[in-house]
């Protein structure tokens, strides 16, 4: 979902003809290039080392793009196959109307 939300953001941002600035870290202003699996939050090198942090599972952002990535074409492709089926359902029932 934050993957979700940033991207939207930097899209919009985009569009509207803004600067695309890359978001950093709100606590030590450094680069967002770890991902925490366990908060599901992306975080810098900095807050990887702290306590918050240290214990949980960590993936660098490109692998969780990666990740992220195949999951939604996946749920993407599950929904498209049920918006199919509704079509067909609905369809179906416009026809025994008639």
């Amino acid at each position: 979902a934050r993957v979700l939300e940033i991207a939207k953001r930097l899209s919009l941002r985009a569009a509207r003809g803004e600067t695309v600035e890359e978001e950093g870290c709100e606590r030590h202003r450094e680069p967002l290039n770890v991902f925490c699996k366990d908060d599901g939050a992306f975080i810098c090198v900095i807050c990887r080392e702290s306590r918050a942090h240290r214990a949980h599972a960590m993936l660098p952002v490109q692998d969780a793009v990666q990740e992220f990535k195949g999951q939604i074409q996946a749920r993407l492709q599950a929904l498209k196959k049920d918006r199919d089926k509704l079509l067909e359902l609905r369809e179906a029932e416009m026809r025994r109307s008639w």
